[in-house]
């Protein structure tokens, strides 16, 4: 179904050739103009949240980044556009401002795009990205692994503001709503040492890295997300805010307002857009707590895991032991503390490249704008 995806399905870049390498740029390239494309420059450039960058930003933002990694790092070019990097560095330059920089726009906006992709692929041309290449970002590809990724997140990203947009139709190949997430049976997972991270070969980021043994006490843990039927059972018992979009109907039901449509809320379709904080007071209400970040992963083997929505656990985001930052700090490094938590598995949104067991999402407990919902867990 659409977006319904398992484990990681796609090519992977460290096998590719440089012609396979070009198609995924290409893939995700089309797949980012195809969520626009019903949109005009006034809703690219509007600011619908301050939790949202304008899409236009983000278009830019995304050009931006692969220049700065695919032509001048490695392909030792000068910038197009010198004084752009600074408007959009996302850490410079946070989301509450992005509406007022002087960023590309319209036209100049779609040239740039198009500029920075034929600058890349002269490049691509050029250097080895072979699997024993001397180069580390080169090395089986990595850097483009890094910016394809790049690019799906930030469509995740542009979805998430996509959801405010009175009438916006998901374009076909997107796939559908979030799929029904079935009866509330757990598996128990017995205690032990479990092997935690993503392996040393192939694609991931630093956060997921080294890979580790973690010993586990025994717990069990539902095999699918908590469903809109169960919070809204919490939410009666207890008067807790609804999800993120929704709206009582004017006959004691519920309906979902996203993207300015009204249809009744699926019972058996797992919440989305809910707080760590609901999450937490869901799982005391069901005498349950979320769990780990580590159980969750222990656990994915055995679960339906992923294609539904993030999962929120109780797991501050913090670096594994030897963590070490590449190829950038502010990736993940500047994100590390007691702040954040982590989210793993991935949503309907979710493109199937950055859908896999190891990978670590993260955010601000308050926030209800991205795909979150929860999984329950207790001790066995």
């Amino acid at each position: 179904m659409g977006l319904r995806y398992g484990r990681r399905i796609a090519t992977d870049v460290s096998s590719a050739s440089k012609a396979a390498i070009a198609d995924l740029l290409e893939g995700a390239r089309q797949r980012t103009l195809a969520l626009v494309t019903p949109l005009d420059d006034e809703q690219l450039n509007a600011v619908y949240s301050p939790l949202l960058s304008p899409l236009a930003w983000d278009l830019g933002h995304i050009a931006n980044f692969e220049e700065l990694w695919l032509v001048q790092r490695i392909g030792g070019r000068e910038p197009l556009r010198g004084e752009l990097g600074r408007f959009y560095d996302a850490i410079e330059s946070p989301r509450k401002v992005r509406g007022e920089l002087p960023i590309l726009r319209g036209k100049e906006l779609r040239a740039y795009m198009c500029d920075v992709r034929e600058r890349t692929l002269e490049v691509l041309a050029e250097v080895d990205v072979a699997a024993e290449a001397e180069d580390r970002l080169l090395r089986g590809g990595f850097v483009y692994e890094m910016l394809i990724a790049h690019e799906l997140q930030h469509e995740e990203t542009m979805l998430q503001l996509l959801q405010l947009l009175d009438g916006y139709e998901l374009p076909l190949a997107l796939g559908t709503e979030p799929v029904p997430g079935g009866g509330p049976e757990a598996v128990v997972i017995a205690a032990g040492e479990h092997v935690i991270g993503a392996p040393g070969h192939g694609f991931a980021y630093d956060n997921e890295r080294p890979r580790h043994a973690f010993e586990l006490g025994s717990f069990a843990i539902d095999r699918t997300p908590v469903t809109n039927a169960t919070y809204t059972r919490f939410m009666e018992d207890t008067g807790a805010e609804p999800p993120m979009y929704w709206e009582r109907d004017g006959a004691g039901g519920w309906v979902d307002t996203a993207r300015g449509r009204r249809q009744p809320v699926a019972p058996d379709h797992p919440v989305v857009h809910i707080s760590w904080h609901e999450a937490d007071a869901l799982a005391r209400w069901a005498g349950k707590r979320l769990p780990t970040e580590f159980e969750w992963e222990a656990a994915s083997e055995h679960l339906d895991a992923v294609g539904h929505t993030w999962e929120w656990t109780s797991s501050e985001f913090r670096p594994y032991p030897g963590f070490e930052a590449f190829p950038y700090p502010e990736y993940s490094e500047v994100f590390f503390g007691g702040e954040y938590r982590v989210l793993r598995g991935s949503s309907w949104a979710t493109h199937p490249r950055v859908a896999r067991s190891s990978f670590r999402n993260w955010d601000l407990p308050q926030r209800r704008q991205i795909f979150a919902g929860v999984r329950l867990a207790e001790d066995a």
